[in-house]
């Protein structure tokens, strides 16, 4: 076609013992968005990483506006006119906007490097972002929102007429994934070809003029947005139809197993007080930034609690401190598995058994069966795909991260679990997993808290929700008096218990 932008086909990649393309595919067209879609390790991001030039594929054509490409590394693809904004984002929060816009490419006044024409250069770029601030302001005192504004501003300064976005809306709040998908349509109006990497179905309808379906490195079809729905996308994903992936049984709670009184730390946790029973889910919703991850921290010991008590099956635990409230039975699944969860350079097998360590090592005996049984467990019970254990945790796909990330904790065999944002960055089908696990614990007995920023999730999964705004418990619901209007409600301070 004439406004062909991206052609890709028949790419095949393999790494050590997988092969993570296989004639996969992509078409984009000028002043289009393309949502790419398909479970963890369907092959999406390295797809798009032989595009971006992080590595080149072992076979296959792409063509950029009719023409054939051979694409090496990152400048060439660069120089194509490729921008990639990876899901982490690359900018060094020491300098200012201006110079993370040009970095490697400073301009410079009589040989020395000129601050005041760099951030007069950088201030189109900013615009046609929408970014009106300072191009002197420093990186790290910018919001994430910014922050990816600013990458795709510099993606601009190198001419791209391709756009690739990793999940770029998995750490914004609501507010700057309106801004993002503002600026998005409006660089569509300019003529570029945007290809937006997403799990979230709702994105995919809300932004995307179509939707390219991958599954197993294999390329499954392409679909118009306004003429598919969400089962359509699910059953090219995963194979089958998962109807309501939602998995609860809602079983009688038991008794009060973890309670917290009038909890204060710092400015983060105001006078918070709750409690969770054996075999309930307890669901922990609020906008981002109202508190609730450091409500957990607070009452797990990993930030200094100001005043307030923890109880654990009535009794008052004095300090509370992390090895502590472990060895009691109360198990934190981080939100980020890549900065608090896993250590990614080792393997799957030391990160499942590295809270663990105590029931199969002493002094210097190591009881093998032992620790190979509480391996295979861990990656069996939460279907881990894996080459071995023996592989690092950087290899895997981001679920399979989040996977080994649960098993970890589960491998203490908790009697309390808090999991924070469990399936961020997962695919529909491993979503649909986790909820039958977590199903599972609950009918098991364990006291689960769930943390969640999808209304849709914490609304199916949980028997009764407390709701947080600014630092503060402002409602407390039962499962059946949910409805969405209720919650926004005590979420945005309209409403408050008492």
């Amino acid at each position: 076609m004439e406004n062909e932008l991206l052609r890709m086909e028949n790419i095949v990649k393999t790494f050590p013992g997988v092969k993570a393309l296989d004639h996969a595919a992509i078409t984009l067209h000028k002043g289009e968005i393309m949502g790419l879609m398909g479970e963890n390790g369907a092959g999406k991001s390295t797809l798009m990483n032989a595009l971006g030039g992080v590595f080149p594929p072992d076979s296959g054509e792409i063509y950029i506006e009719g023409k054939k490409v051979q694409i090496h590394n990152v400048h060439e693809s660069q120089a194509l006119g490729v921008a990639f904004i990876h899901q982490e984002l690359a900018l060094e929060p020491y300098l200012t906007i201006a110079e993370n816009i040009f970095l490697g490419r400073e301009m410079k006044v009589f040989g020395m490097i000129s601050k005041d024409k760099m951030a007069e250069a950088a201030g189109p770029f900013l615009r046609r972002v929408g970014l009106d601030i300072d191009p002197n302001e420093t990186v790290g005192r910018l919001s994430l929102g910014q922050q990816q504004m600013v990458e795709i501003a510099k993606s601009f300064s190198l001419n791209a007429k391709i756009l690739i976005l990793d999940e770029p809306t998995s750490s914004l709040s609501e507010n700057e994934v309106e801004v993002l998908f503002n600026t998005v349509k409006d660089l569509k109006s300019q003529g570029l070809g945007i290809v937006f990497i997403t799990h979230k179905m709702a994105e995919v309808f809300q932004l995307c003029d179509a939707v390219t379906i991958m599954r197993d490195g294999t390329y499954m079809d392409t679909l118009q947005s306004a003429n598919c729905n969400e089962n359509d996308l699910i059953s090219l994903m995963v194979g089958r139809s998962l109807g309501n992936y939602y998995v609860r049984s809602f079983n009688e709670p038991g008794e009060v197993v973890l309670e917290a009184r009038n909890i204060n730390a710092g400015k983060r946790v105001k006078d918070c007080s709750f409690s969770a029973r054996k075999g309930e889910i307890l669901g922990l919703y609020g906008l981002v930034g109202a508190g609730r991850s450091e409500l957990m921290q607070a009452i797990m010991g990993l930030d200094p609690m100001d005043s307030g008590k923890v109880l654990l099956n009535g009794k008052t635990v004095k300090h509370p401190r992390p090895m502590f409230m472990q060895h009691e039975g109360v198990a934190l699944v981080p939100e980020s598995r890549k900065t608090e969860g896993l250590i990614l350079k080792n393997t799957l097998a030391f990160n499942i058994t590295l809270p663990v360590l105590d029931q199969f090592m002493k002094k210097l005996h190591v009881d093998k069966d032992k620790e190979s049984s509480i391996i295979s467990h861990g990656m069996n019970s939460i279907s881990i795909k894996a080459a071995s254990a023996n592989v690092t945790c950087n290899t895997l796909s981001g679920g399979n991260q989040q996977k080994v990330l649960l098993a970890k904790w589960l491998s203490t065999n908790p009697k309390v679990l808090i999991l924070d944002e469990p399936t961020k960055g997962i695919d529909v089908g491993a979503k649909a997993e986790i909820y039958t696990i977590i199903n599972d614990l609950a009918k098991a007995g364990l006291a689960v808290i769930l943390i969640s920023s999808e209304m849709p999730e914490v609304m199916n999964m949980s028997d009764r929700m407390i709701i947080m705004r600014e630092s503060q418990i402002t409602g407390e619901i039962k499962h059946s008096e949910y409805s969405q209007e209720l919650i926004l409600k005590y979420a945005m301070g309209v409403m408050k218990n008492g």
